[in-house]
């Protein structure tokens, strides 16, 4: 089982605490997707607007939080 998955699994367990602790690591593990994969479009030659429109926010928002990576 992958770390995803296994953290998917506990996110639902029945012990608040274990499922907001595997929460709070697949936000973590999310944030560290979403930089990789937003490094990777721009590598790629898309644009801010691309970028935004797969990710369902504005390309203001898109280009503010990665602008600078």
């Amino acid at each position: 089982m992958t770390e995803a998955t296994d953290l998917a699994a506990r996110a639902g367990d029945r012990d608040p605490r274990v499922g907001l602790r595997a929460v709070a690591a697949l936000r973590r593990l999310l944030e560290q997707l979403e930089v990789v994969q937003v490094r990777s479009a721009r590598m790629h030659g898309w644009s801010w607007q691309e970028i935004a429109a797969e990710l369902g926010v504005s390309r203001q928002a898109v280009h503010k939080k990665y602008g600078r990576h």
